[in-house]
């Protein structure tokens, strides 16, 4: 199973999977700690495999999520997209750091793309966030290096290249 077209597949239900896991239903104390899911993943496949996926792949996943979160169309994809395009550019570099400084910069992207979402709420609706909203960068930075096993595992185990 390592055609182009198997590999496409398995990138797309990893990024569904992630967008199932961004809607799930929470109790509402728990949502401030619900990872960046998507960008996650996302930035798993663009360090793993930054021919596969892009910029392209952020913006479009940032708009089904815009639709699927019921947020301002183009605001995780504005986020996404500049989150994704760093990633690629730095994808090299970050791939031979051992975890726990591959954790330290995604903890950094993740931030970008919280400042990039919080810029366009501020701007539309001039509200500031608690001091949890913070909370989701660091959680997913914590769960960086079982996101990095578990897709490597599955592109590995699906031979997708």
């Amino acid at each position: 199973m390592s055609g182009s077209g198997d590999g496409r597949l398995i990138i797309v239900a990893t990024l569904c999977v992630a967008m199932l896991l961004t809607i799930l239903p929470m109790p509402e104390w728990a949502r401030p700690f619900r990872p960046q899911w998507v960008a996650l993943v996302l930035l798993y496949w663009a360090i793993a495999l930054p021919h596969r996926v892009g910029v392209g792949t952020g913006f479009i996943a940032g708009i089904v999520l815009d639709v699927l979160t019921g947020t301002l169309l183009g605001q995780h994809s504005l986020g996404l997209t500049v989150v994704i395009f760093i990633a690629i550019q730095l994808h090299q570099r970050i791939r031979v750091f051992p975890f726990w400084q591959q954790s330290l910069g995604i903890l950094i992207l993740l931030i970008i793309d919280h400042l990039l979402g919080l810029w366009v709420t501020g701007a539309t609706r001039g509200v500031a966030p608690p001091l949890i909203y913070w909370a989701m960068p660091l959680i997913g930075a914590l769960l960086w290096p079982w996101i990095f096993v578990t897709l490597r595992k599955t592109r590995r185990h699906f031979k997708v290249s």
